[in-house]
């Protein structure tokens, strides 16, 4: 069987080009693109691109919705067909527009690949994110041991990631430089910190609890005063692996270098809620439980907007629709509360409309 096929190496690889220089996306994304382009190959047995045609496409649409995934031995979800099958439209329709291709290809023929309706509102339909309480994070919290200075660190981060909601790749590049204790703030420069998007902003620690903050600023004291480290110093450093006299690799106590990759967060996250008893959520999640935690306490949308810049949103709609479900609990209490309120007190329908329409317009 042909093993690849060089003209369809080639054109690949000014597509990735493209997508990251161009259309500025990520590595990942990339990476996404890649893969659904390699399914596509796979079953074509690595026909060159020009021979595409509509035929291919719905076959290759049909034989995918009969693919299981490897982890779960089940068919492949409808959000993992549509963003196959999407990424191979977006290449099929750039690929038609090529030298050398013009002539062979159909930019129609690419449509071929869309989903049914019905699948594609089941592919794209909002669930509700599933996120741990504030209180079940401050319990796996003060669960976790520390002992060691690993321990501590360990403890700190999860602390951390809840004190700012800070994405884990920021995490994982953050310095002691960033964190201003005294302001009650970390500066999330993307010169240094590996933001979303290159974007810098400042986030000041949201109010989770004073036993919260109080374990990321004896961590902050830990490095610089027991430590002696200085502002370029990672504020989670990676752990120090030596050869050791048993003749093993051992753990050495902190490395003077940051993680490298998020792997290693999202490890210390899976065993502090095991240890707690507790179902894994993963860091990300904490943003959820801080939004919902947002939901209950701002009184007015400037509090909420505020909020959500805090997390690094520069509209609030972002904040709403990405990260704002309300939890099938959470709306029979709001909607049994405004049935109360209702028969007794009178809504300031102009202060209401107000606010809406300065939101709306703040929003464009």
């Amino acid at each position: 069987m042909k093993m690849h096929s060089a003209e369809n190496e080639r054109i690949k690889r000014r597509y990735f080009t493209y997508l990251k220089e161009s259309r500025r996306q990520s590595e990942q994304s990339v990476d996404a693109v890649a893969k659904a382009l390699a399914r596509f190959e796979d079953y074509t047995k690595q026909k060159d691109f020009k021979a595409f045609n509509f035929n291919q496409a719905v076959a290759f649409k049909n034989h995918l919705a009969e693919q299981k995934a490897l982890r779960t031995g089940e068919k492949l979800s409808k959000a993992t067909l549509n963003a196959t099958l999407s990424s191979l439209k977006r290449f099929f329709q750039w690929l038609a527009d090529q030298p050398g291709y013009k002539s062979r290809l159909q930019c129609s023929d690419a449509d071929y690949f869309n989903l049914s309706g019905n699948d594609l509102k089941v592919a794209t339909a909002r669930r509700e994110q599933k996120a741990p309480t504030l209180e079940q994070v401050k319990y796996v919290i003060a669960c976790m041991p520390v002992e060691s200075e690993i321990e501590r660190r360990n403890q700190a981060l999860v602390a951390f990631t809840l004190l700012t909601g800070a994405r884990v790749k920021a995490i994982t590049s953050m310095k002691l430089k960033h964190v201003d204790m005294l302001a009650g703030s970390i500066y999330q420069d993307a010169r240094d910190v590996k933001t979303k998007f290159g974007k810098s902003f400042t986030t000041y620690f949201f109010p989770v609890g004073d036993e919260v903050r109080a374990i990321v600023e004896d961590w902050v004291e830990f490095l610089r005063e027991v430590k002696l480290w200085g502002n370029d110093d990672p504020l989670f450093p990676a752990t120090r692996i030596e050869y050791g006299e048993s003749c093993h690799f051992e753990v050495a106590g902190l490395d003077k270098k940051g993680w490298s990759s998020t792997s290693r967060i999202n490890i210390v996250f899976k065993e502090a809620f095991e240890h707690a008893g507790l179902p894994y959520f993963n860091p990300h999640s904490l943003r959820n439980t801080l939004v919902r935690l947002g939901e209950t306490v701002c009184k007015c949308p400037e509090d909420f907007k505020a909020w959500s810049q805090n997390l690094g949103h520069e509209q609030v709609l972002t904040t709403f629709t990405s990260y704002g479900e309300v939890s099938g609990r959470r709306q029979g209490e709001i909607i049994q509360g405004l049935g109360a309120t209702r028969q007794t007190v009178e809504p300031d329908v102009a202060a209401l409309a107000k606010a809406l329409a300065i939101e709306m317009r703040n929003s464009g």
